[in-house]
């Protein structure tokens, strides 16, 4: 037997030591982080001023968003404001954003005006019911899209969608932020850059997304009052050379209409990865779905058939106007804004400004959902708040837009050309998923697996439908860069077989999923 005096004596070096480890800063600091980064299984988001900090809940009252991508319970989903959902798209593409995508159709594509206009409402009206669609499920469900999208992609596999979702809406706001740089350079290109105007772009729109949701839909609600007010008056000024089209004798081929119809479906239906971010905080109760959807299909549709259109009209006089076409070389779209402008004086100079700043709604969006993604890339991301990742957004964009801007109609031409596939195949699975799985039963997406990867599906499904589609899209696609085969003869068929091909695979996929694996 030992001696009880050494025991004792040992129990108490034991447990002096243990004392020591405890109260040593380093161990400390790592607990405390430890204890800050866990992610709960199942965590949702609720409101609890009474734990602030009396600085925290001071910039959470001025309207700063504390959430970031956690849940909503529906007792936290109390916004009634249902129109903000109509004005949040309608301003974001109230802007000069749509206007070089229209040019493309008669500058780039050898399109007419009026084959241009026609397959631009066609294929606007067609595209804007999934992306409207799926917006109805931020506000049933209070997830967010790409955390709607791990109940078919799963928790691992859904990285891919994450990181090209995050890289599609950097894209939009590279192309914005282009955009509205080359309109402030263009007040006067010898002292100010392209880059100042991009810089000047990002800071206002970082400020915007940086407070979250409800300044998002404050800015949207008013931004497109002076928006319209500049486009119109400069019609009113330049008006007057819209008329001056390149003639065309010939009709437009199946070729033409069909890739610029990729080109505009690429345009709309990547908002399907964003769209039920600016729903979540709203109230389902005692309001009609179909009325939810009519707010945001036309919030998409409205502002962008006119601009599309207008876009079109101008790249169709641009060849056959001086002055536009100087200015186009020098400065983009800004150039021919200013030129339009110019019978209008130093008033017209303002009108510039206000045009230039018209992308912020566009790019502030772009901001707040890539900011969101970046949130989601490892689980212990959800615990560092969503400021810090704007500042990464901004970080990200700011140098990308300078780049991109140095061949900014080449690099805004790739970017809608192939978007429309993936988000082709996003769109269809999880749409697959909610009509033909879910039954449109909404408190089937449980908040209680979320973030539990072994209690989602494995995304096999998911995956492998949009893989299938992946042969037809590469032989059917018509990009700058490559044509395929099929393309050659039919025009650009990647969106739609991106999207029919993957629901269609999607199908009997996640059927052998549930059947084998449960869930």
């Amino acid at each position: 037997m030992g001696d009880p005096s050494r025991d004792l004596e040992r129990q108490d070096d034991t447990m002096s030591s243990s004392s020591t480890q405890d109260h040593h800063p380093h161990n400390s600091l790592k607990t405390t982080l430890v204890t800050l980064l866990r992610v709960e299984e199942g965590e949702v988001y609720h409101s609890e001023p009474e734990k602030n900090p009396g600085w925290y809940q001071r910039l959470l009252d001025a309207g700063v968003e504390e959430n970031g991508i956690n849940p909503v319970p529906l007792e936290e989903r109390t916004s009634t404001q249902y129109g903000n959902l109509f004005t949040v798209f309608f301003t974001c593409l109230l802007c000069l954003l749509p206007i070089p995508t229209g040019m493309l159709a008669t500058l780039g594509m050898g399109l007419s005006l009026r084959d241009a206009s026609l397959v631009i409402i066609f294929f606007a009206m067609l595209t804007c019911i999934p992306p409207a669609f799926m917006g109805i499920g931020g506000m049933e469900t209070g997830l967010r899209q790409l955390v709607q999208a791990r109940y078919s992609f799963g928790g691992h596999l859904v990285l891919l969608p994450l990181l090209l979702n995050a890289a599609t809406a950097t894209g939009f706001s590279l192309v914005s932020t282009i955009v509205g740089g080359q309109t402030i350079s263009s007040l006067n290109p010898g002292s100010v850059s392209v880059n100042i105007g991009i810089v000047i772009v990002c800071l206002v729109s970082f400020l915007v997304s940086l407070l979250g949701f409800k300044a998002v839909h404050f800015w949207e609600r008013w931004a497109w009052i002076p928006s319209l007010i500049g486009i119109v008056i400069a019609v009113g000024c330049g008006g007057k050379y819209l008329h001056l089209q390149q003639q065309k004798t010939e009709p437009a081929t199946v070729q033409q209409i069909m890739t610029y119809g990729c080109l505009i479906a690429g345009y709309f239906i990547t908002f399907g990865g964003t769209v039920s971010d600016y729903s979540i905080y709203h109230c389902p109760r005692g309001v009609s779905k179909i009325k939810i959807f009519l707010y945001m299909y036309l919030g998409f549709l409205l502002p962008s058939i006119p601009l599309l259109t207008l876009g079109a009209a101008i790249g169709g006089a641009v060849p056959n106007v001086p002055s536009w076409s100087s200015a186009y070389e020098v400065t983009g779209i800004g150039g021919v804004m200013h030129e339009m402008l110019a019978p209008a004086g130093r008033f017209g100079d303002f009108v510039v400004v206000v045009l230039a700043l018209s992308v912020i709604g566009n790019v502030a969006c772009s901001m707040y959902s890539v900011s969101i993604n970046l949130q989601q890339l490892l689980p212990f991301f959800a615990k560092i708040h969503r400021l810090f990742w704007v500042v990464v957004t901004m970080g990200i964009m700011i140098p990308f837009a300078i780049k991109a801007a140095e061949q900014w109609e080449e690099s805004m031409v790739n970017f809608l050309v192939v978007i429309g596939y993936w988000a082709g195949c996003f769109d269809a699975v999880l749409i697959c998923e909610l009509v033909v799985f879910r039954r449109l039963d909404y408190a089937s997406y449980d908040h209680a697996v979320w973030n539990v990867t072994k209690r989602l599906p494995p995304g096999l499904a998911a995956m492998g439908a949009s893989l299938v589609s992946v042969p037809l899209v590469v032989v059917g696609m018509a990009a700058p860069w490559y044509t395929g085969p099929v393309a050659k003869i039919t025009g650009d068929i990647g969106f739609e077989s991106a999207i029919l091909v993957t629901g269609l695979a999607y199908i009997p996929l996640r059927w052998l999923e549930m059947k084998w694996f449960g869930r």
